[in-house]
């Protein structure tokens, strides 16, 4: 969903979009209200001034300041900034009327106070018109794309339970009971004792003893953790915290007395709580941030882009390699995993032989990395165009794709694959919490002279830990320096 900010930009383009329009529409306005007209309304020419002419449109723009002021103010006021998926389209239609019908009774106070008649009313008034439909058409819009995508299940939270089988039975039953849920999908349940089995059926699957979640965190796409705590016996929840805190997975402590206890009078009320449970919630600091929302969106803009200015690039590549290796194909199908454990294919150029995978065991002796990643110098599988697309890192321009689907990010740790991830300790696993991406800190930092997969993990940790925009846009410049004086490989 788009963050309030956002649509605080949103909102400005449209007031400035109308008030852009409202002015170069005027003159024709004024030539459909002369009196020769069969538009002519002698009511409507008093709204405009004796000479008929507009002042400059510098001399206007405190009518355009004014309007945005008091509607953004009263938007947020009346809470017009909530999702619109949970507002009704009268209440966004009405609203979206209101906002600048608030500036237009400024400007009005304003005029009569200063008893200025030299300004166009009729130009007032349709700018006010203009801006108040604008509003309500991208609203209403907005909203009908978000019902679409979220009927379709796109923005729905997988979530796995936790605690007792009387403390799951009665999740599951809130679950398929309570509308409040509708964004939020039920992947299963891991149990505190496999031995004791369920009082009554579960139409949800065992994902493992309880012991097993941070390994289920990050080979499962899981992003929340509701764990129902017993009242007697509630020492796993210790580790549970731990896992989804190290792994930025955001958890919900629900007491199973208030769930399954009796009572007369008292309520639960957690009106803030999206679920609506009695809940402690534990929330990694940037979910949902405006920060990460800015970063999707510089990421499409930026990939779209380079995907169009790189075309000639990419011809040039996949003619050379078929010129030089006509047997072999052009892209390299890159089947890896992503955040949460989320496979994807992405792609490469092709810059191996055919048998490099077969060759791979006979090479290991060779490796130059510890840990469960791969890599010698002067690899004899690389093709002789593949080092040099190597060289320059040319090799993995085709990933911009992945990041205009949303795979990837232009910035972030790079993806794994899935024999490598089998092979990773706990603390490995940390680096696919976030969305991966084509280059992060390990490619910034001489990663020639790097040989040890502990070091190259501690500089995508470190990545996560300090992550703001400013840090992208610092790794990025230094990729392109790196890219230009090859030192990539």
């Amino acid at each position: 969903m788009i963050p309030r900010r956002i649509f605080w930009l949103f909102d400005v383009f449209i007031l400035s979009g109308a008030f852009l329009l409202t002015y170069a529409l005027m003159p024709m306005f004024q030539r459909w209200l002369v009196p020769n007209s069969p538009l002519y309304l002698p009511w409507i020419e008093r709204l405009t001034p004796a000479n008929g002419l507009l002042p400059p449109l510098s001399d206007l723009l405190w009518i355009l300041l004014t309007t945005t002021s008091a509607a953004l103010l009263f938007m947020e006021f009346i809470g017009g900034y909530k999702r619109l998926v949970d507002q009704s389209y009268t209440r966004l239609v009405i609203t979206s009327l209101m906002a600048p019908l608030v500036g237009l009774s400024l400007i009005s106070l304003a005029l009569f106070a200063l008893k200025s008649p030299g300004n166009s009313r009729l130009f007032i008034f349709l700018f006010t018109a203009l801006s108040g439909l604008g509003l309500a058409l991208y609203r209403v819009g907005l909203r009908m794309y978000f019902l679409r995508r979220r009927a379709a299940g796109y923005y729905a939270k997988n979530v796995v339970l936790l605690g007792t089988p009387s403390g799951i039975a009665w999740m599951v039953r809130y679950f398929n009971d309570n509308p409040a849920t509708v964004e939020h999908r039920l992947m299963g349940y891991m149990a505190l004792d496999e031995t004791v089995p369920p009082q009554e059926p579960l139409d949800l699957p065992c994902l493992g003893p309880v012991a097993q979640l941070g390994d289920m965190l990050i080979s499962r796409p899981i992003h929340q953790v509701i764990a129902i705590h017993p009242t007697a016996g509630g020492a796993w929840i210790e580790p549970v915290i731990r896992d989804c805190d190290y792994l930025g997975v955001l958890l919900r402590i629900v007491p199973e007395a208030l769930l399954l206890g009796e009572r007369r009078v008292l309520q639960t009320l957690f009106p803030f709580e999206p679920l609506h449970l009695p809940a402690v919630v534990l929330a990694p600091p940037h979910l949902d941030s405006h920060a990460l929302f800015v970063k999707r969106i510089f990421d499409i803009v930026a990939s779209a882009l380079l995907l169009l200015l790189l075309l000639p690039i990419f011809a040039v590549i996949a003619l050379a390699i078929k010129l030089t290796t006509p047997r072999l194909p052009i892209f390299y199908r890159w089947r890896v995993v992503g955040r949460n454990g989320v496979d994807f294919v992405g792609y490469k150029f092709t810059t191996m032989y055919p048998d490099a995978d077969q060759r791979k065991a006979d090479l290991m002796a060779q490796n130059e990395m510890s840990g469960p990643v791969f890599k010698i110098k002067d690899d004899p599988r690389v093709t002789p165009t593949g080092r040099f697309l190597r060289k320059y890192s040319l090799n993995e321009l085709p990933q911009i794709w992945s990041v205009l689907k949303g795979d990837m990010s232009l910035v972030g740790p790079r993806p794994a694959f899935r024999h490598e991830l089998e092979r990773y300790e706990f603390w490995h696993k940390r680096k696919l919490s976030i969305r991966p991406g084509i280059t992060c800190l390990w490619q910034v930092s001489g990663r020639n002279t790097i040989s040890s997969f502990d070091d190259w993990v501690r500089l995508d940790l470190e990545y996560i830990d300090n992550w703001s925009l400013w840090l992208d846009v610092k790794i990025l410049a230094r990729t392109a320096w790196a890219v230009v004086a090859g030192t990539g490989s």
